[in-house]
């Protein structure tokens, strides 16, 4: 209670009015779940970040909740996780008799579809859309919407005529490697070091590709927008894309050069081998490790994407990442008196389904895999293994704080303007925690910009295995297959690009974005094909999806059809991995 107390009194101010000046003034009355006030806000803040036992409920410090009463003695609870976000709510009937239910439900329209309840005899969902408003009671006996759409079993079941849906609980996808790895970890003492000697001897640049380099040969129609890379040369590459390159192929692409995609606007590929990287780059001192001979030839394929044309997502997997505790804190960098690094190992009553809702999924361009599994997202050496529990990689989705963001750590965020942003995560940062609509850290920066330069330099710890918490082997080996993604800007627009690379040292990866020009850069996930995964969505001759997909077998993680059509991930089925996913951007209505 003391520590409670000191909190709430050192937060009240700063939280309190920094919360209040981001939330919107309240509506008017019956359109949206009425604004909390700032005492709340302070007390449920304070309350959030006090280190005891919690439900990721209490860990929302800017939720606000509405209640009714119906004439059956039925009450009913909606709480808006992150009234600003609007996008996820937990639904509470207490029900004379019977035991307490709740449903976590989703709004696919969240900048133009409030949710609240009815303040009427007989209360009601209530939707309200301008000037519009639609009521729905789905947990009527009458009709029995609700229960029947829990009872679907469909990892989105549609409510209230599809406005809103239910998020149900459902198992995601893993393949055989992932099952096996996940078994050793969890029943044998010493499976984490026979996974490590596995991926060392078994894995160890298993994925590596070095395409051969074609004297002569014609590179195509290059795309001049963003320019090219600092190489020392440009060579025409053979590649093993299965994107369609418009007046090129992957089979001839010049190195360090930008390709446009077809059938994708505003999509770009480009590929090198770090061997190729200007001297002027490559012989800085004192920033990273040199290349060796291999990950020197290894090949590197990008995707950048112009962020003017798109929207973006982020979902966690059904199990990946988990809230409870990584093994790797130990000593004062873990609380044993809490089930988790937030105070909670378990994000029921919300459901967590590895796949993005059918609203979104009609506009979807592109999917990518997200990060670390929680496991592997803290430190076990260094200083930040020694503090905040171990800086467990943070993560927000719709609004919703699922695992809180901690400072020092690379973080890719989105607001709830759209506004798509890079950076080192501090303190500060805290009062954008309003505004942000989706987030995914994932360990220390590759690339920082330098504030005098603004020139994209090395990270501190990019040469630091412990300390930087880049995995790989025990033996300190970091060179692996590595996805990363990085933040520039060309010709006055803001572009976010995804690399591949087929085995790569976190310094071969900096000297590689630093080529590009990218002022940002962070790690994603490493070692396997379905950790490094991305795809293409363009429409189909015969209508749908054409999956296309950045390493051609990428294509074996698909699920298929009894026909044989191939199902793609994370669109067609829930998948235990967590993933960012971008949207085109739909013309004002």
């Amino acid at each position: 209670m003391t520590a409670f107390i000191q909190i709430a009194t050192q937060s009240f101010r700063a939280l309190a009015w920094a919360v209040c000046l981001a939330l919107p003034p309240a509506s008017l009355p019956g359109q949206t779940i009425p604004h909390p006030g700032a005492v709340r806000l302070a007390l449920q803040n304070a309350d959030a970040r006090a280190p005891r036992p919690k439900s990721v409920i209490e860990l929302q410090g800017l939720r606000a909740s509405q209640s009714a009463l119906s004439r059956d003695g039925t009450r009913l609870t909606l709480t808006s996780l992150n009234p600003h976000a609007n996008g996820w709510f937990l639904l509470e009937l207490a029900r004379p008799g019977r035991q307490p239910e709740s449903y976590h439900l989703e709004n696919p329209a969240p900048l133009t579809r409030d949710v609240s309840l009815s303040d009427d005899p007989a209360p009601a969902i209530l939707l309200t859309e301008g000037q519009a408003q639609i009521k729905c009671r789905p947990w009527a006996v009458a009709t029995p919407e609700l229960s029947d759409a829990r009872a679907s079993g469909l990892p989105f079941a549609p409510l209230c005529d599809a406005r809103l849906y239910l998020r149900n609980p459902v198992s995601g996808a893993r393949t055989n490697l992932e099952r096996t790895a996940e078994f050793l970890r969890d029943n044998l003492w010493f499976g984490e070091s026979l996974v490590g000697l596995v991926k060392d001897t078994l894995y160890k640049d298993r994925y590596l590709a070095s395409g051969q380099v074609l004297a002569g040969a014609d590179p195509g129609a290059v795309d001049r927008l963003m320019g090219r890379a600092a190489l020392r040369d440009f060579p025409v590459m053979y590649t093993t894309m299965t994107f369609d390159l418009v007046g090129a192929t992957p089979k001839r692409m010049e190195m360090g050069a930008w390709y446009a995609i077809g059938g994708a606007p505003g999509i770009y590929a480009s590929a090198l081998q770090p061997r190729m990287i200007a001297p002027e780059i490559l012989r800085r001192r004192g920033e990273a490790n040199g290349l060796d001979g291999i990950e020197g030839r290894a090949d590197v394929y990008l995707v950048a994407f112009d962020m003017t044309h798109f929207d973006i997502g982020y979902e966690t997997g059904t199990e990946h990442p988990r809230l409870d505790w990584s093994s790797r804190p130990s000593g004062p960098g873990r609380n044993w008196s809490l089930p988790g690094p937030d105070g909670f190992d378990t994000a029921r009553p919300l459901a967590t389904v590895g796949m993005i809702n059918p609203e979104e999924a009609r506009r979807v361009a592109a999917t990518f895999t997200g990060g670390f599994k929680r496991d592997h997202g803290a430190f076990r050496f260094g200083p930040m293994a020694r503090s905040n529990n171990g800086h467990h990689y943070g993560f927000v989705v719709h609004g919703t704080v699922l695992s809180s963001l901690q400072p020092d750590l690379s973080t890719l965020y989105v607001l709830d303007d759209g506004t798509i942003g890079m950076k080192t995560w501090t303190e500060a940062d805290n009062a954008l925690l309003p505004q942000i609509r989706f987030a995914r850290q994932n360990g220390v920066p590759i690339i920082e910009r330098d504030t005098a330069t603004g020139r994209g330099v090395v990270g501190p710890l990019v040469r630091q295995w412990g300390a930087g918490n880049w995995s790989g082997s025990a033996n300190a080996d970091l060179r692996t297959l590595r996805a990363g993604a990085c933040m520039k800007t060309a010709a006055g627009r803001t572009f976010l690009i995804y690399g591949w690379f087929s085995t790569a040292t976190p310094s071969a990866m900096a000297r590689t974005f630093q080529a590009y020009g990218c002022d940002y850069a962070m790690l994603l996930d490493m070692n396997a094909l379905e950790h490094t995964y991305m795809a293409l969505y363009t429409p189909g001759k015969a209508g749908g999806l054409d999956t296309r997909h950045l390493v051609a077998g990428m294509s074996r993680i698909d699920e298929k059809s009894r026909d044989g059509r191939p199902i793609p991930r994370f669109i067609g089925f829930p998948d235990n991995r967590d993933f960012f996913y971008l949207m085109r951007k739909e013309p004002p209505r």
